[in-house]
Formats: C-alpha cells, structure tokens, sequence
C-alpha cells in the first residue's frame, strides 16, 4: 500500500482520487512514498527515505527545495494551467480596475453614507463622478510577458476584448504556441515590449532568470502612463525601481496579487491577497491534476508535469516495470542495460528521457527482477534511485 502525506487543504475531490485499497492518505501519515500540499514549505525539511515524489496543487514550487530534492531522486510534480482560468479571470477585472478608478468610485460613495436626503444624495453622486473617470482598454495594447498555460489565455482573452496584444516569451513551448491566437504580435526582447504597451501583465515563473526581471533598466523602456500588472511572483519586480516609476510618473498603476509592505496607502496600486487561484473550481483542478500524476508515476512510473524530471510515459507492455533516475551524464544507461544482459533478462520495452542534469528511465522487462539485479542496477555508477513498478 502506497503511503500519501497531507499537507495543507486539500480540495476532497483530488484526495477522493486515491483508491482506498491501495493508497494510505492523510496529514499524519509517517514514512510516506508521496507528499501532496499547496503553500506548506518545505524547506528545511528532511526527506524520509522511501519519499519518491511530491505533488504541488498549483503551479509555483518556490515552497519546495527542489535543487536539494533531485539528488535524491524525487519527483517534484506541479499542476500547470490547473488554475489559469481563475488567474486569467482576476487579471481581466485587474485590465477593467487599472483603467477606470472603480474602487475610488465606490468608496466614494460608501462614504455618503450619512446622507439621507435623496436628492441631495443624487447631486453629491453626479457632482462628483468625473473625479473617478478614465479611459477603455479597447484599442489599447497590452503587452504579456510569459506565453505559458496562463500568458497564452490573458493573450486570447484580451484580442477578445478589443485590445491589441504583444507576448514575449523566450522560452514558450510548442503546446503554449499551438494555443496562442495568431493575432498576437510577437515581440523579440523585453524593452521592445515594454516601449509600445499600455499594459504590461506578467507570467513568469520566479527563477535565476526572471528575478528582478522589472528593474529600473528595464521600466526606463515603459512607455510613459503605463500601467504594470503583476500576476506572477513578488520576486519578478524590483521593488524600490517600480516606487521610483509610480513616484515620477513613468509608471501611472500598479495592480499585484502579491503586495509588500512598501506600497501599502499608495492610490496608484492595487494589492490583492494573493487570490488568483483562490476559486473553488481552482482548487479542485489542482488537487485533482496532482493526485492523478502521484497516482499514476506510484503505479506505473510515468512523469507528467515535473519541474526537475523531463516528461516521460510509456505504456504498459506486459512483465515487469524497472524504473530509474541517474545523473545525466555519459554510459549510465550502457551499464544499466550490461546488468540486466548479464543476468540473461530480457527486454520488452524502454524509453530514456533527460532534462538538464538529470535523467529518467522506464524498462519493461519478460521476468520479474530479483534482489540481485535491482543491487547491480543501484549500484551502477550515476543512478540514483531504482524503482519496481
């Protein structure tokens, strides 16, 4: 029996995912196989030994050390696009709240509350209203930075709504292009973006790369008025650099899900609790997307949507399934198959994946693998972890 450890809350339709005469789940499972969460951090944390894989419901894994986990061989699964709907959703009304003074609008008139006289009531309202007027985003141009599972449906989404958009994305996959609409203009370089957009929404995902992505270099390109949305990270905008564009002007709003402590009292930014995911149907697409991927690499060893193990399935084909990560270095492989030659076993199917410095393999073999072969495979020089399936 599989044994799965429970952190946070999980929406019960992921964990109702888990065959209760095969998986063991809950918070306070000991010695677990797989660990499924959402924000609980794991730094810090020691990795008991029979931990393979951990299932992230969302799409960040700042909260997991994952450079600390590959040498041990673990699986870090995240749920990407499971809640790209709700985020695109918040980002549209973040569009319609940077364009208009909506909120200013209507705590204006949450504070007429002391007036009775209806008439008088009426006049303060349309005496005032052009303090809160401002522009439409039709005919506007909004530029996406980051064309993955969410950048790609803000980019459709705002074709739709009469908008020009411009995507930069250097590394956008081929399933993220086949979903972008062909009326997106694509953009070659940061700056080259930032100097033509109205808007500019981020989707980046906070790595060595993108870490202070918008920095006072690259907000001297932003054309003059813009209004920034930040629906990625807080690591993603240097903070002091984006004060010093509101307070000059260069940048006319600011709308984040992830708010800091410095632009707290600013009427040029909107912070939101970090609420881009915090739908039902959210929740429930995660949880269900990463219970499935557990259940299926627990089962049958396949990898889908891992951010440190490359994408690898393989159909079932009959015999018996030997699984293994390894360094992605030279001969790993030739030394894994001479130990299975050796032992006169024969092969019936394998598939062989790398993804930067590490590899994963799946091995369908005719008998079933003794104590002594699954040895001689551990102890090949590179592998790191075996697995019977």
């Amino acid at each position: 029996m599989f044994k799965i450890k429970v952190f946070n809350n999980i929406a019960p339709a992921g964990l109702a995912c888990f065959p209760g005469d095969a998986f063991e789940v809950g918070p306070e499972v000991e010695n677990p196989d797989g660990i499924i969460l959402r924000s609980h951090s794991l730094h810090g944390f020691e990795p008991p030994p029979g931990l393979v894989a951990i299932a992230r419901a969302g799409a960040g894994v700042n909260n997991i050390p994952v450079a600390d986990l590959t040498p041990h061989g673990i699986v870090v699964f995240n749920t990407p696009g499971g809640n790209a709907n709700a985020v695109k959703e918040l980002v549209a009304a973040s569009l319609l709240l940077g364009s208009r003074d909506i909120l200013g609008g209507s705590n204006y008139v949450q504070g007429l509350g002391e007036i009775t006289d209806k008439a008088e009531f009426s006049r303060r309202v349309e005496g005032e209203k052009k303090r809160f007027a401002g522009s439409e985003i039709a005919g506007k141009t909004l530029g996406v930075v980051g064309l993955g599972a969410i950048g790609s449906m803000v980019a459709n989404l705002a074709l739709e709504l009469g908008m020009k958009v411009a995507g930069f994305d250097p590394a956008i996959s081929v399933e993220a292009a086949w979903r972008l609409s062909s009326q997106v203009q694509k953009v070659d370089n940061l700056d080259a973006l930032l100097r033509m957009s109205d808007f500019v929404t981020l989707h980046v995902p906070a790595n060595e790369h993108t870490r202070g992505l918008i920095n006072a270099q690259s907000l001297a390109n932003v054309r003059p008025g813009a209004r920034l949305l930040n629906f990625a990270r807080d690591q993603v905008v240097e903070v002091p650099a984006l004060i010093e564009a509101l307070d000059s002007g260069k940048l006319s709003g600011y709308i984040t899900d992830f708010p800091v402590p410095e632009l707290l009292g600013r009427k040029d930014t909107v912070l939101l609790p970090h609420i881009g995911a915090s739908t039902r149907e959210a929740e429930e697409n995660c949880a269900v997307m990463a219970s499935t991927q557990l259940i299926e690499f627990l089962r049958n060893g396949n990898i889908e949507n891992s951010v440190n193990f490359p994408r690898t399935r393989m159909a079932r084909n009959g015999g018996f399934r030997i699984t293994f990560s390894n360094r992605n270095v030279p001969a790993v492989l030739n030394r894994v198959l001479a130990v299975l030659a050796d032992q006169q076993i024969n092969i019936l199917d394998m598939v062989n994946k790398s993804q930067g410095d590490a590899a994963y393999n799946i091995i369908d073999v005719e008998t079933q693998p003794t104590e002594e072969v699954i040895r001689g495979i551990a102890n090949a020089e590179g592998v790191i972890r075996v697995r019977v399936v």
